[in-house]
């Protein structure tokens, strides 16, 4: 019996009890996801190396058929892309300056409802905010996600600005861009091309948080087409970006082609190299 389970059985009060227990709970079920999440992630690994299960069975001190069973049951390794245990998903509130009251976009609450589906796939639980108009948000925190671009928010502004490779700047006609300064290339939305087409940039990057206790996951469209592409690639191919970044530091951009109607992406892209930030820094 550990010393936490003791310290609450001694709780007199019902209702501090009640409240301890399920917060402790909660805890519980969350460690234990992602212990089975390592878990899976160390057998695949070691397949992958070369070993059998039959292998692993004898050197772990397990059977065979249990590890066949780690590896094929549990929550994904690839989850932790999106974080560990319990994740926040933050969505940009929005001023109508005609109307004179705070409103979201539609397209913001489908990437940060999807979003939320996706990380819940992967047995992580989910809380949702909103980033207000003032643009503030407290980025200090685990397991955050944020929907939000450089313009809405100082906070964001200066978190992206952390990147070593990708740049947001206005051109000179005004729109916002986003440039690689390791090719040199300037990405454009179509919307502000002439002539206009159905066609947007999405950002995607790990990085760090202003205390630099750890990273957060930042996602921003040009345009809000931008992010739903952005997501739509997460949804499809989160095993091959975590198998080339893992939980490191890295950003990349997503290019969406979308349904001028409805802003559903009909197809995405990868525009640049998944990059590494620790890479970039040495080099």
């Amino acid at each position: 019996m550990s010393d936490e389970l003791q310290r609450i059985m001694t709780i007199d009060d019902p209702y501090l009890l009640l409240r301890e227990v399920t917060t402790r709970l909660a805890d519980a079920q969350q460690e234990v996801t992602e212990l089975a999440r390592l878990r899976r992630r160390v057998v695949q690994d070691l397949h992958a190396q070369g070993l059998s299960y039959a292998q692993i069975a004898a050197k772990a001190g397990l059977s065979r058929g249990r590890i066949h069973q780690i590896r094929h049951t549990g929550p994904a390794p690839e989850g932790a892309f999106l974080g560990r245990g319990a994740v926040t998903v933050a969505t940009p509130l929005r001023r109508d300056d005609e109307r004179g009251r705070t409103v979201v976009a539609v397209d913001d609450v489908s990437s940060g409802k999807r979003l939320e589906d996706l990380a819940r796939s992967y047995g992580l639980d989910v809380a949702s905010e909103h980033v207000p108009v003032t643009g503030e948000i407290d980025l200090n925190r685990d397991g955050l996600i944020v929907v939000c671009g450089p313009r809405m928010s100082q906070a964001m502004w200066d978190t992206y600005a952390q990147d070593p490779v990708l740049h947001w700047e206005r051109a000179e006609d005004g729109p916002w861009t986003v440039v690689d300064r390791q090719t040199g290339t300037v990405y454009r939305s179509g919307q502000d091309s002439d002539p206009a087409r159905p066609y947007d940039v999405g950002y995607l990057g790990r990085l760090p948080r202003p205390d630099g206790n750890g990273s957060l996951l930042a996602i921003a469209g040009i345009h809000t087409q931008g992010s739903l592409g952005v997501v739509q690639l997460l949804a499809n191919d989160l095993n091959v970006m975590w198998g080339q970044v893992g939980d490191r530091r890295f950003s990349t951009l997503v290019g969406v082609e979308y349904d001028p109607e409805t802003s559903e992406p009909q197809s995405v892209e990868l525009l640049c190299p998944l990059y590494r930030h620790d890479e970039e820094t040495a080099a």
